[in-house]
This record gives C-alpha cells, structure tokens and sequence, in this order.
C-alpha cells in the first residue's frame, strides 16, 4: 500500500505530505483546487512520463517521494533480480528541474524509468476516466480473466509451457538433421570434405610451436654458426679459456708443497677446464648439425603454410580446428542416421502436438467456466450500480489442431469483451459502445470481483464516480468499502456518499498567499469531515447540510460495521 506521498513545488503546490490509511481514502475540493495535481504526482512518482512544465513557478526543481509498504513476493524477487534488498519498505523519490532533466532513486539508488515502472506495477493500479484504454487490448482483458480464473487456469497454462518446451526441444533437434533430404545431403557432402581435409592434416597440440622454433633456426643459420663458432675458438683455440685455466692449475700444482689449499685451487681450475671443454664440444656438435636441409626448411615453411590456411577456416587455432573436427564427425554421425532420426523426431513432435492441443483445449476450458461465472457476477454488480439492462459477455476465438504451431504460453485462441448496456442492442466491443460513466461503473464492477484476488495493493481511481448520483453513489461508496478491506483506495471525488465512506479523508484548497497562488493540502477531523461532506452535498455548511451530512456518516459507519 502507499504509506506516503512527500510533494515540493509541483504546479500549485509547495508543499504538502499526506500520510494514507489502509482502507478508503477520499481527496475532495473545489473544482480546480489541484485534486488532479495530487494524482499526476503519483503517475510521476510511479515512473510516468514527466514534463518540466509540472515545476512550479518561480522554483528551479520539483521532487516527489513516495513511501510503499508491501508483501507480495513477486515484489521481493523483482527487487532481488534487480540487485535491492527486498526489506517490506520501499522509497520512490523523484526529481525534475526546469530544464527537463531529473533524477529516480529506489531506496536511495538511481534507477531507469523501465525498471521503476517494472516495480510499481506490481504495486499500484490507477484508474482513471480514460482507463477503459486497458480493457481494450484483448491481451489485457485475456490477463484480467485468467487473474480471475485463479488456479485451474494457472495449473493448466503450466501443462501448455511444458509441452511448448518439449516441442521446442523436438523442432531443434530436427533442425540438427539439417531440413529436408535434398539439404541434408548436401550438409553431408560438405562436412564429409571437412573431416578429410582435417584427418589429412594429421594436427597435434604443440606442433605449430615447434616448427615456429625451426623455421627460424633455418632463417637464421648463418648468425648462429658466426655465433657458435666465435664462441668456440674463445673455449677451445689455443691460448683461448681451457688452455689458460689449465696453465693457472699447473702454477697452483708447483706451489703444493707449501699448503694443501694451493692443490685445493688447482684442482677446482681443472674441473672448470675440463667443464668448459664439455661446453666446447657440445657447441662443436651444434656447429656440425647446423647444416641447412632445404628440403626440410621448405617442408616447414610449407606445413606452416598449411596449419595458417587451416585456422583461418576452423577457429583461429590448432586446438580450435581439432574440436572442430570431433564437432563435425558428431554430427556426421548424425546425419549418416538422419532417415530414422527423422522419422522417430517426426513422430514424437506428432505426439506431444496431440498433448499441447488437448492442453490448450484444457486452458481454453477453464476459462469459460471462469468467464461464465465472472460475466454473471460483474453483471449483478451492475445491476446494483444502476446499469439493469446490462450485459456483458467474454467470445472466445476458435481454434483447431492444425493451429498447434501458433501456440504460446498463453495457449491458443484469444478472448473479447463484450458489452450492451441497452435492452435490445446487441453485444459488440467493449471500446465501441460503452460511454465514459458506463465504463466507470463496469471497471468498479471488474475491481469489486478482483477484491481479494490480485496481490495489488493500492487502486487508485480519478473521479470514477463522474455522472453519477443518489442511489447509485451510495452503491459506489459501498462497494468502495467492501474492495477497501483487502486493498487500499485513494478516490478523488465530488460527492458527499463517497466522501461519507471514507477511513480518511483530505480537503484540497486553494488559497492566496500574499501576491502567489498555492494548494494546500489537509487531513481533516471527524468535525472537518463533516463540514465538507456538507459541502459536497448542497456547496453551503448550513444546519440542514451538516445534519444531512451527520445522517450520511452514522449510515456509512452503520454499514462499515456490517461488512
């Protein structure tokens, strides 16, 4: 439910706070006092399109907060997706300045004006004059009747998404066997030269390295010989780094006689020497072998060649080439078999089609037997609201099992609503027939037998009670009531009945403050209340009106009590 709304310097007003209660609560005022101010700053808060033109004058920004308390854990796991903690409070506060840029915070955090109205749908649900625009999209109205309909038609809709995902399963399957036999074939065709020209190939981990290695042992043979043999004459050459470390251990040998640590040395230079003539040796082995075969160097070259024409066509690397190549005999395999794969995939298709029809058919079932009893129950109710002659009926369309394939999750077939409200006339389109009070005493009819059943909230209604008045207004106000005790309501309205019903009630004014116009806003007492219901009732707050307006009070609460 709202809890609060917080409202600076939107049009008229400056400044105001209303605190809402759980049940019924009724904003009324003077014609142009800024009762629809009030709900243009929810649509904002609620994520609606915003217009800089809303800023009041004078001021630079305006900002709206909203406080929403709520249960629903539909609520907490869209929160949870969108990375909130889902904690049963939830604080909407918006800002938009002069220039048409603003700001939207959820719980202190910025968010989009598609993830704010993702939330605040599963919250609030306003109506207004104009909202029989809702009604007439069919997939609404198919949204209202399974709503409804409850769990028979949410236990059979999951038959049909099973199914769906089933058949989906079937259908991509068949389109790995590659369509009909004709294109088949030619798949087969071309994976078959694929697997032979990778087979040839012979590729192995690690071998495109190796060749990178001798390929530039090739291409550069003669500075590795200038190198290895330089580096030998140093080790080996006469004079060079043996020779001199064997004559420093000969020294060291003749001084032996005077210390054992002089024989120590000598023999450590042997070693070296005799180290460093190893080395030598292995460089002469390496000068030997370096000897360039052509041959192989343009084998190299040319299996280098190969290796890089084949990554280009497989993947971009050896190891993606070689998973190409057990991808492309899997599904070799697949299709050498594609005859009886087919014709076992064509026959399960058959069958779970058989099961998604009778499915749909279930759903399709369900639904009437729902529609039935909703059509007769929204026609009592308007038969309370003045509209006797009234009829409303839900048409399904017609369907059959070669329709199988159009199938979603909503099954198959939609629905229209239906409505005479003239003796004689025949049934057509709701939107083509029905006139605007009509309409606000069909939507109170729908909400009245969705009290209970939708998680919503808060409805909010615009001056639904607009050309209506007596005994009709006081069937509003009653069944205002009666949705009040499962779900908040905020009304605007202009007639004493409804004001009479309501747990809370608040006085929108407009008053001269010095050289500026402002509305204000006003939670009113039990004495208050019944000065503006008096005021409702006649526009003067006289001894007959305020008796009038006591007798309408103790009547409402008489029967608050009752339900």
């Amino acid at each position: 439910m709202l809890k609060s709304l917080s409202i600076r310097n939107v049009a008229l007003i400056e400044s105001a706070d209303l605190e809402f209660s759980e049940g019924l609560n009724v904003l009324s005022g003077e014609t142009g006092a800024g009762k629809s101010v009030i709900l243009e700053c929810i649509d904002f808060v609620l994520g609606a399109k915003a217009d800089k033109g809303m800023v009041r004058y004078g001021e630079s920004e305006c900002l709206v907060r909203a406080e929403f308390s709520y249960s629903d854990p539909a609520v907490c796991e869209l929160l949870t997706e969108m990375d909130f903690e889902a904690d049963e409070s939830l604080v909407i506060t918006r800002k938009l300045n002069t220039e048409g840029r603003g700001s939207l915070k959820l719980n202190g955090c910025p968010v989009t004006a598609a993830m704010l109205k993702r939330i605040t749908s599963l919250l609030v649900d306003v109506h207004g004059q104009s909202e029989h625009f809702y009604l007439l999209k069919e997939s609404n109205q198919l949204h209202l009747l399974d709503t409804i309909a409850g769990s028979p038609v949410a236990a059979a809709k999951a038959d049909v998404r099973e199914f769906l995902a089933e058949r989906k399963s079937i259908l991509n399957d068949l389109q790995l066997l590659g369509g009909d036999e004709g294109e088949r074939s030619r798949r087969l065709d071309i994976l078959r030269f694929q697997i032979d020209e990778l087979e040839r190939a012979d590729l192995k981990e690690g071998e495109e390295e190796s060749l990178v290695v001798s390929r530039e042992k090739f291409r550069n043979a003669e500075k590795i010989k200038d190198g290895l043999s330089e580096s030998r004459e140093y080790l080996l050459s006469d004079g060079g780094c043996c020779d001199c470390l064997r004559g420093a251990a000969h020294a060291l040998r003749a001084l032996s006689r005077y210390a054992d640590s002089y024989s120590a040395l000598a023999e450590r230079l042997e070693n070296s020497a005799a180290e460093i003539e190893d080395v030598g040796g292995e460089i002469e082995g390496e000068l030997d072998s370096l000897d360039v075969d052509e041959r192989e160097a343009e084998r190299v070259e040319a299996r280098l060649d190969e290796l890089k024409s084949l990554k280009k066509k497989y993947g971009g690397s050896v190891s993606s080439a070689i998973a190409f190549l057990e991808k492309a005999k899997e599904e070799c395999s697949l299709l050498e078999n594609s005859a009886e794969r087919y014709e076992k995939l064509t026959g399960e298709l058959a069958r779970v089609d058989d099961r998604l029809f009778a499915a749909c058919l279930k759903l399709t079932k369900a639904r009437k037997e729902a529609a039935k009893d909703f059509c007769g129950r929204v026609t009592d109710e308007l038969t309370t609201l003045n509209i006797g002659t009234a009829r409303f009926e839900i048409e399904f369309d017609d369907y059959s099992r070669e329709d199988v394939g159009k199938a979603t999750a909503e099954g198959l077939g939609g629905v229209k609503f239906l409505f005479s409200a003239n003796k004689g006339e025949p049934l057509k389109e709701l939107g083509k027939i029905i006139s605007g009070g009509e309409m606000s005493r069909f939507m109170l009819a729908v909400k009245a037998q969705m009290s209970g059943v939708t998680s919503l909230g808060t409805y909010i209604f615009d001056e639904i009670d607009a050309g209506i008045g007596g005994k009709t207004a006081k069937v509003v106000g009653e069944k205002f009531c009666k949705i009040a005790k499962a779900t908040q309501i905020i009304a605007v309205s202009h007639l004493a009945r409804i004001a009479s019903f309501a747990d809370r009630n608040f006085l929108i004014e407009k008053k001269e403050d010095g050289e500026r116009t402002c509305t204000q806003i006003r939670l009113l007492d039990g004495e208050e209340k019944k000065r503006e219901v008096a005021r409702l009732i006649g526009g003067n707050t006289g001894e007959i009106a305020l008796r009038h307006a006591e007798e309408l009070l103790q009547e409402a609460e008489e029967y608050k009590k009752s339900l």
